[in-house]
């Protein structure tokens, strides 16, 4: 009972931080109102509010051209299109980021971790990662929102 009191009296008394989301500061930082004119109501909803658009929905998602998939918001380049892979889940997918251009969080929006991709330049949520992707490379799937994304095609 003594062992159970003084654990009880210690975990009060130190700082618990497991939880505590980091704030990251951003290159491109706008507020709300701000987004909201440079968006497209589905782009603010995704990329603002952590949102999904429906499956299959995206052209993106059918899109089988050479070139790199920028930020909406931002237009920081995030994937090339020779890391885009048909994985059948109704979203564009990509076995890898553009190195350093894609931050992963970890998101329990859903009463579970999964892990977020956002934009590393101005926080945009994209979509998340999963392990399910392609073996002969890295096993990822980035899971992304196309509205999240434009293509610029290769010259």
């Amino acid at each position: 009972m003594k062992k159970t009191i003084f654990l009880f009296v210690l975990a009060l008394f130190v700082p618990y931080s497991a939880n505590a989301q980091k704030h990251k500061k951003y290159k491109i930082n706008k507020p709300n109102s701000e987004w909201k004119k440079l968006l497209t109501p589905q782009q603010y909803f995704v990329l603002r509010e952590a949102g999904t658009e429906r499956p299959n929905s995206s052209p993106l998602n059918f899109n089988h051209k050479k070139g790199v998939y920028v930020c909406a918001a931002c237009k920081t380049p995030l994937y090339k299109s020779e890391n885009k892979y048909d994985s059948g889940s109704g979203w564009p997918s990509f076995d890898r980021a553009i190195l350093g251009n894609v931050d992963m969080e970890t998101d329990y929006k859903l009463g579970y971790a999964r892990t977020e991709l956002k934009c590393a330049n101005c926080d945009g949520h994209l979509g998340h990662s999963f392990d399910d992707g392609p073996k002969e490379t890295t096993g990822k799937r980035h899971c992304i929102n196309g509205v999240a994304l434009e293509f610029i095609p290769k010259k």
